[in-house]
């Protein structure tokens, strides 16, 4: 088993619920387990700015599958909640993004591994820190060191439901 994190965001259709359900349909992928997840944050969003807040979450995975076939298994789920990919950074109702696969680098046409440009979003970093703070991420560096580095502002952890 090996360990990932994967990144959660919704801001159509009750979006809180959105990533309540996503959370609890990754607890039922092929040969995993939801280890924990992070708080419920809500974002401003990021690239295309006409669109309502986000809410976002980070949860940890141990997991049997390749980085591929999670990925599959994610974009999978994504569908089944109703995903529809418009354009770049439009509303939807699940976004999940792998962010890490543990001990594994890869750059392909299909998955980036660590995720890019995770380390300069505070709605990725923030909450992942808050579940795996000390994880260090290959060459970005230690996730609680990342967090410190970005500002605080637009981001707003919400109280346990």
């Amino acid at each position: 088993m090996t360990r990932a994190f994967v990144a959660l965001g919704s801001n159509l259709e009750q979006p809180a619920e959105q990533i309540r359900a996503a959370l609890a349909a990754l607890a039922t992928l092929t040969d995993s387990v939801l280890l924990r997840h992070s708080s419920l944050y809500r974002t401003a969003p990021v690239g295309y700015l006409e669109q309502p807040d986000f809410i976002n979450a980070v949860a940890e995975i141990d997991t049997a599958l390749s980085p591929h076939a999670l990925l599959a298994e994610l974009q999978a789920l994504e569908t089944r909640f109703g995903r529809e990919r418009s354009f770049r950074n439009a509303p939807r109702v699940l976004d999940l993004d792998l962010l890490y696969y543990e001990g594994v680098e890869l750059d392909d046409p299909a998955l980036t591994l660590p995720h890019p440009r995770m380390h300069e979003r505070a709605f990725v970093i923030f909450p992942l820190a808050e579940i795996a703070g000390a994880v260090t991420l290959g060459a970005l560096g230690q996730v609680a060191a990342l967090a410190a580095r970005l500002p605080e502002a637009g981001i707003e952890r919400l109280p346990a439901a």
